[in-house]
């Protein structure tokens, strides 16, 4: 089983910056398995039990957080003009080094993965992966079954690309303007450059899904939280790189 020093655990676990926790566990206020561990170059496994302050920490290899994202900032770790997605982050959450999986516009909502597990942010990310994607739209004018249609077979973009298949359906017969778009590909607002080639503008978007893991309609915009045992078991069901 793989060990890792004790500073670079808490470090990890967003306790602070690699200095800071070293001079706590200098300082004592660290246990591994109920004894006081003042060498931060000391190696620990998952196994251990990890004492901070008296909390135990509750330790995992990777970590998992869904974000119901706000439109107003864009999906980057860092910007100098813009606000990002990373400013709705606690410092302790932060500094764990979590970082966003792929990307939503600035001004679409919805749900956004965090995490701090490489392999399954490029099996998310990756386009021969295919992990299909479900938003719900609304349109400036009502959709038609030639809309429908036109996804299916896929839709050429103002720079000439042709998109793949993606899926078009109306809930609501009565509100034609208000869909649901599944996509497997992510190009630069595809979406709504998908429905300009058609003639019509998305007014309002919002990603729901992400493969099997769906936003808690609990979270409000703006707000994250980290992902249930249940979530984490549909988030990795379909990747063969992590099972």
């Amino acid at each position: 089983m793989t060990k890792d020093r004790l500073d670079k655990v808490l470090g990890n676990f967003g306790l602070g910056s690699r200095s800071d926790v070293k001079k706590e566990i200098h300082q004592g206020l660290v246990k591994v398995n109920g004894v006081v561990v003042k060498d931060p170059s000391f190696k620990v496994s998952l196994t251990d039990e990890v004492t901070y302050y008296e909390e135990t920490l509750v330790r995992k290899e990777f970590y998992y957080f869904m974000m119901n994202k706000a439109p107003d900032c864009i999906t980057a770790t860092e910007d100098s003009r813009e606000k990002t997605v990373m400013d709705y982050l606690s410092e302790r959450h932060e500094n764990m080094n979590l970082f966003p999986v792929g990307r939503l516009d600035k001004e679409t909502e919805g749900l956004l993965l965090f995490t701090t597990d490489g392999p399954l942010a490029h099996y998310y990310t990756s386009p021969k992966h295919f992990v299909e994607k479900e938003y719900y739209a609304e349109i400036s004018a009502p959709v038609t079954n030639e809309d429908i249609l036109a996804f299916e077979t896929g839709i050429v973009l103002d720079d000439g690309y042709k998109t793949l298949p993606a899926r078009l359906a109306i809930p609501d017969l009565n509100q034609p303007n208000i869909v649901t778009v599944w996509l497997k590909e992510g190009k630069y607002r595809q979406i709504r450059r998908m429905f300009q080639s058609l003639g019509k503008e998305v007014t309002y978007l919002k990603r729901m899904k992400m493969g099997n893991l769906e936003l808690d309609p609990t979270l409000a915009l703006g707000t994250y939280r980290e992902l249930t045992a249940d979530e984490e078991i549909l988030l990795k069901q379909k990747s063969p790189i992590i099972q």
